[in-house]
């Protein structure tokens, strides 16, 4: 897990709009999503080939959000970052990755093991699985997440997963953008750095996000 000061961070935001710390303070657990984003192999085992080691230990906060959630009646969503099965899809991305875009691609190839979700993950009867195309969830093309969502009346999402400055950050930004309201998890989050998780917290407090504790979120749920 990562040594930042959320509640630092959420403090200095706070001073610059007034002394208000949180915009959503209370949620419907019935149209609240928890999107749990890239748990996989490929980004936690270690030494895979995008090892994030700080979100090995976010698993048990992201765990317990699952658990809290679903016992309220809310819906867990878990999405794995899959590779598309047209080999020229996403040419721009390939150009990217350079030397090592074959070897990304080959790990997050539907049914390999670096695509599979870590197996800590506490993973029940109901909650969905989505794969997803691109960075963020909701983009055309990427995934259906949007229409499964509206569909059940879902208009809050509490996002949690890796990393949090591609991801992650991502689907905030867009999931705001389309008017959802947005709980971005600062100790169920990991980055491949302190520094860069600590920059998309405020980039996500200022105006994506509400940046709320795992704590915070289990009693927010709770009501």
């Amino acid at each position: 897990m990562h040594a930042v000061d959320h509640a630092g961070i959420v403090d200095r935001i706070a001073a610059g709009r007034g002394g208000v710390r949180h915009v959503l303070t209370t949620i419907d657990p019935a149209r609240t999503a928890h999107l749990v984003i890239d748990l996989q192999n490929g980004f936690l085992e270690p030494g895979a080939l995008v090892e994030v080691p700080a979100a090995r230990g976010i698993v048990a906060n992201v765990n317990r959000v699952s658990r809290a959630l679903r016992a309220a009646g809310g819906l867990n969503v878990f999405l794995r970052f899959t590779t598309a099965d047209d080999p020229a899809d996403w040419a721009v991305m390939k150009r990217r990755g350079g030397a090592g875009a074959a070897a990304h691609a080959e790990t997050f190839k539907r049914g390999a093991h670096g695509w599979a979700l870590w197996p800590e993950l506490d993973v029940g009867e109901g909650d969905l699985m989505v794969d997803k195309l691109r960075f963020g969830a909701f983009i055309p093309g990427t995934c259906d997440l949007d229409q499964m969502l509206r569909a059940r009346g879902i208009d809050t999402l509490i996002i949690t997963g890796t990393l949090s400055n591609c991801c992650c950050e991502s689907t905030a930004r867009d999931a705001m953008q389309l008017d959802y309201n947005v709980i971005f998890v600062p100790d169920a989050n990991a980055a491949p750095s302190d520094a860069e998780h600590a920059t998309t917290l405020a980039n996500m407090g200022w105006l994506f996000a509400d940046l709320y504790a795992t704590d915070e979120v289990v009693a927010l749920i709770a009501g």
